[in-house]
């Protein structure tokens, strides 16, 4: 190897909701909306990424509700929803990702996750996927009391960790996050798929190249 080729990485670094676990709150609204254009404005102008993103950051859900109804008082019932019908988002892994995690768990990659996730709500997604123990450690926003892309649940996470970020591999969805990673030194790939991210993880050698290991000797 070159003195500048680059090190292959040692740990993984997972997001979790968009690439392992498949959460909308369409899953829920779906059932409480006659109309999906209705639905889709009260998503986007009531319960915002931006109120959901506070209460992933560590506000208490109760609080995060209560400030919302006091705004929007007729959609008391529809907002409250988005806590007390949380789980009805989760609609379960996304397909693929999954056994690309276990691959990399069987060659003895080192796993770590950093997730922006509600703590008072990760629970349920601890009970619901057994895959979430196989991971060394789990880092969520609302345990540190701050979202990604912000650098410090990065620094967080590599403090707690022993991280070298230049020695990580850093997959997310969100290109925000994957920018702000790359600028701490992270190796860094925006998730698309299952397909796309193995065939780049083979690319890096952290899997075995699967079209190498079925061509004919």
């Amino acid at each position: 190897m070159s003195a500048d080729a680059p090190i292959r990485p040692t740990t993984v670094v997972f997001d979790l909701g968009g690439v392992l676990i498949d959460w909308d709150p369409r899953y829920l609204y779906r059932h409480l909306f006659d109309d999906p254009g209705e639905m889709e404005s009260f998503l986007a102008e009531v319960t915002t990424a931006e109120w959901n993103a506070c209460q992933d950051a560590g506000r208490p859900w109760a609080e995060g509700v209560d400030l919302l109804v006091a705004e929007h008082p007729q959609r008391r019932e529809l907002i409250e929803a988005f806590h007390r019908r949380w789980p009805e988002m989760l609609a379960g892994e996304i397909p693929g990702t999954v056994d690309v995690l276990a691959h990399l768990r069987a060659v003895g990659v080192r796993l770590v996750a950093l997730s922006n996730w509600s703590a008072e709500m990760f629970p349920v997604a601890r009970e619901r996927f057994d895959f979430l123990a196989w991971f060394e450690g789990i880092v969520i926003s609302g345990d540190v009391g701050v979202n990604k892309p912000d650098r410090r649940i990065f620094d967080h996470l590599a403090e707690q960790f022993g991280i070298e970020p230049t020695a990580a591999l850093f997959i997310d969805d969100s290109s925000a996050n994957v920018e702000a990673a790359k600028a701490l030194g992270y190796r860094a790939i925006r998730f698309t798929d299952a397909t796309a991210l193995r065939s780049e993880l083979e690319r890096l050698g952290l899997l075995p190249d699967t079209q190498a290991v079925s061509s004919p000797g």
